[in-house]
């Protein structure tokens, strides 16, 4: 088997792990399924190497590489075949949005609507329902961070507090993913998060946002100031504008859009190992730590969490958006 072939067998297990029917062209049914991924599709530039289809209509395209492919000089070539004609599909319409590199063992994916459009790693594939609800979006995230955020009202907020927030929302609308917000003892990081996670709920958009502790009392501490937090735009406490869950056990809330949880505890919930719960009173940084072992976590179908952002120092306190 060539190293391409063997990317391709890893490509269709994680896409069909992800709920995708996968089909050769010979046996197409685009009606199969939500979502269908045909290998080997014609388009007006050779065939690529899967199509992806949302409802019957062909919604992004996957470039298979061998392993260890650095997946970034193959873009262009995905972002062609996105823009080629495809069969029975009519021409003169934008080319396919979702974009995806991958060796079976790295994914890389592009949201070609973006601004400025910049490929990212997944952990995974996405699942079809979620693909079939950003294409219906009218903008996407990174769009609403970069151009839809309005200006910070400062009143009853600390100089430290209005940088760090605006500071975080300037980072974000350069398109990069990733901040670090230090803040002393004392100046006030859990409400500048809060303050942060208000504003890309209501005007970025964002869907969940998980707010990660490293101790259960911390937990309990930012669940406290998430409910006597008030907006300055809404008379209202965050916790009745945003359902908030604070986690206690394996099962996420769908209509959570705030989940807090110590590290242990999430890392509990990704890897469908059960959890002493005496290991969430006491930070990760007091305890001594083995020798270090390689941590698997396995895709799981439910799981929906990606992208953490660390925004506060010591203590650990983090926040990972979902969209």
């Amino acid at each position: 088997m060539t190293p391409e072939a063997k990317a391709r067998q890893h490509i269709d297990e994680k896409l069909v792990a992800a709920g995708w029917v996968v089909q050769d062209m010979k046996q197409l049914n685009l009606g199969a399924s939500l979502g269908v991924v045909v290998r080997e599709y014609p388009t007006g530039t050779g065939p690529a190497d899967y199509v992806l289809f949302i409802d019957r209509q062909a919604v992004g395209v996957i470039e298979a590489k061998p392993d260890a492919t650095i997946l970034t000089f193959v873009e262009e070539q995905t972002a062609r075949y996105a823009g080629s004609a495809l069969k029975w599909r009519l021409p003169g319409l934008p080319a396919l949005p979702f974009l995806f590199e991958s060796t079976g063992q790295v994914i890389h994916f592009t949201d070609g609507r973006d601004p400025a459009p910049r490929s990212r790693e997944l952990f995974h594939f996405f699942r079809p329902e979620h693909l079939a609800v950003l294409v219906t979006q009218p903008d996407t995230l990174r769009r609403r961070l970069a151009e839809g955020m309005p200006a910070l009202p400062e009143r009853n907020l600390r100089d430290c507090q209005v940088s760090a927030v605006t500071g975080l929302e300037k980072s974000l609308a350069l398109n990069k993913p990733r901040a670090l917000v230090h803040m002393a003892t004392g100046a006030g990081k859990t409400f500048t998060a809060i303050t942060s996670v208000y504003r890309l709920l209501k005007f970025g958009g964002a869907k969940r946002v998980l707010f990660l502790v490293d101790t259960r009392n911390l937990g309990k501490q930012a669940h406290q100031e998430f409910m006597a937090y008030t907006p300055p735009d809404d008379g209202r406490k965050f916790t009745e504008l945003y359902n908030v869950q604070r986690l206690a056990s394996s099962h996420i809330d769908p209509h959570a859009q705030v989940v807090i949880s110590t590290i242990q505890r999430m890392y509990s919930v990704l890897s469908g190992e059960a959890i002493d719960e005496s290991t969430e009173d006491v930070s990760l940084n007091e305890v001594q730590q083995l020798p270090k072992q390689a941590k698997v976590v396995r895709y799981n179908a439910g799981g929906q969490w990606r992208r953490v952002r660390r925004v506060d120092g010591s203590p650990f306190m983090g926040c990972c958006l979902h969209h």
